[in-house]
């Protein structure tokens, strides 16, 4: 069995889609929207086959900024070495990106970064 994809809701599509193709190298579908509902998205594909995705509806709330919340709580992207963790996150910075933590080495051995984009939390790993 295998996971086929992980659903978000965003704030910004167009914004949130051109952020993973930008930084992660997505790969993007023309899109879907259901004119009753104004449910909108898009699939993203990356270079392993992994697929997000990113939604939108009407009046969405704002979940960002609840640590603890049950539910999603971010999405980690895997960019090779330590180096790439720290060049990525420097990128993202100097774009305007929140940086919430690191890079640093976790307790449990992991190095990583974690930013903000428009309320989903980005981790990027080794």
């Amino acid at each position: 069995m295998t996971i086929n994809h992980v659903a978000l809701f965003t704030g910004d599509l167009e914004k949130t889609r051109e952020f993973f193709i930008k930084y992660f190298g997505a790969v993007s579908n023309e899109g879907y929207h259901n004119k009753k509902t104004d449910f909108r998205s898009y699939f993203l594909t990356f270079s392993d086959g992994a697929r997000l995705e990113i939604m939108n509806v009407p009046d969405l709330k704002d979940g960002f900024g609840d640590e603890c919340r049950i539910g999603h709580h971010h999405v980690a992207f895997s960019v090779g070495s330590e180096d790439m963790v720290r060049e990525l996150t420097e990128r993202l910075e100097r774009d305007g990106y929140t940086v919430l933590r690191g890079p640093r080495t976790t307790g449990d051995g992991y190095y990583e970064s974690a930013v903000e984009a428009d309320g989903i939390v980005i981790e990027i790993t080794v």
